[in-house]
């Protein structure tokens, strides 16, 4: 890459039986604390798997690569990551995707 391109983030998250409810409760404060705290967070935004294998997923894009990791260790993450705690029947699985932007720029890329 030649030039600082944005970071995409799918973060998978998949909860112990009957830990549904407290890993949303702790997605949601980390979604506001996250848009509150956090430079160069473009989205962040969680959402409930309705059909395939339960569990919750987040869409992050940040515009290079030091806000993502800033944000790793940024008090937002850092408060998700202990609320998450005990919660999870695995651990948090985070791919990082490179935009291919393709097509118009509005409907190409995240």
């Amino acid at each position: 890459m030649a030039h600082a391109s944005p970071v995409v983030v799918i973060a998978i998250l998949t909860p112990a039986p009957g830990r549904e409810d407290e890993v949303q409760a702790a997605l949601i404060a980390a979604v506001a604390a996250t848009h509150e705290q956090d430079a160069g967070c473009e989205l962040y935004a969680a959402h409930r798997v309705t059909r395939g294998r339960p569990g919750f997923v987040v869409v992050e894009k940040w515009v290079d690569a030091p806000a993502l990791s800033a944000h790793g260790t940024g008090p937002a993450f850092t408060a998700l990551a202990a609320a998450l705690d005990g919660l999870l029947a695995e651990p948090l699985d985070a791919t990082l995707l490179e935009p291919l932007p393709a097509g118009s720029a509005e409907q190409g890329q995240l």
